[in-house]
This record gives structure tokens, C-alpha cells and sequence, in this order.
């Protein structure tokens, strides 16, 4: 009778996890973030306040003449508000550009930025929380844009696989 529940159990657990990953591989989100989320949108100003703000601005704003290379030849930090390009890019190449910094995820082999890559100081949850926190504070018509390019992106990545 015991092997019997064990193998109910262990059935059960299998299963369970087998639906809980077709769910968070096959959702309906077109990307990585959940700008929708509280919780998730809570913990990620937290992070950007801590780790982000100083140099991106407490509302985002970037830095000034962001498009233009300071003295040293470095680029200011964007902002990441309507009016900088953070809504131009997938939530995957943002995710990477924070784990691994600038140079390493968009493949700019000499690429110099005052950026770090987050990776060894942020979890991904931590990181993707953060992302989602910028999202949420765009108007709703640059999510939907940002939503849409996350689907482009998506099936070109299906389609080359």
C-alpha cells in the first residue's frame, strides 16, 4: 500500500511539474516581463532605485545629452522613459544587456561603457523585475509596441531553430 502512494505522489509531482514548465515556456506573454504585475513591478523599483537610478535618473530620464559622447568618449546613460530607445529593443537582448553588460550581449567587441553587467550582483529574477518596473511606466500604445516587437522577435527565433 506505501509503494502504491509513493508512486501516486511521484506521479502527481511529475505531472505537476511537467504543466508548470509547459506553462512558463508556452504562456501567452509575448516576452520576459510582467509590467502588469504588482508585486513583481514593487520589487523591480526597489532594485532600480538601488541599483539603476543613479545613473538612469529616479524617473528615468537618463542623463543629459545621452546621445552625445561625453568627453571621454563614453556614451551617457539613456533614459529609459519614452523618449530614450529601451522600448526599441526585446526583453531578451534587455535582459542580457543587464546580466552581461553592454558589449557582451549586443556582440560590440570593443564597445567601452561606464555600464557593468549585473549578472554576478543581480539575480535574474531581480533583473527581470527591473525591467518590468521601466515597461510599466510607459504609456500603454509604446507596451503595445514593445509587445508586438517581442513577438517579431519571438518567431524569428522559432523560425531559425
Amino acid at each position: 500500500m506505501t509503494r502504491i502512494i509513493v508512486a501516486v505522489i511521484v506521479a502527481l509531482a511529475t505531472a505537476a511539474g511537467v504543466l508548470a514548465g509547459y506553462i512558463f515556456l508556452f504562456r501567452n506573454s509575448p516576452g520576459l516581463l510582467e509590467p502588469y504585475d504588482a508585486h513583481i513591478i514593487a520589487r523591480g523599483e526597489a532594485v532600480y532605485v538601488e541599483r539603476c537610478a543613479a545613473c538612469h535618473g529616479r524617473n528615468l530620464e537618463g542623463q543629459p545629452d545621452w546621445q552625445t559622447p561625453d568627453k571621454e568618449g563614453l556614451m551617457p546613460a539613456p533614459p529609459h522613459d519614452r523618449n530614450g530607445h529601451t522600448w526599441h529593443h526585446p526583453d531578451k537582448l534587455l535582459f542580457n544587456i543587464t546580466k552581461l553588460g553592454v558589449a557582451k550581449a549586443a556582440n560590440l567587441k570593443d564597445y567601452k561603457t561606464r555600464m557593468p553587467a549585473f549578472g554576478e550582483v543581480m539575480s535574474d529574477d531581480d533583473i527581470v523585475a527591473v525591467l518590468s518596473y521601466i515597461k510599466s511606466r510607459w504609456p500603454e500604445e509604446l507596451r503595445k509596441r514593445h509587445d508586438e516587437l517581442n513577438r517579431v522577435y519571438k518567431n524569428r527565433e522559432r523560425a531559425a531553430q
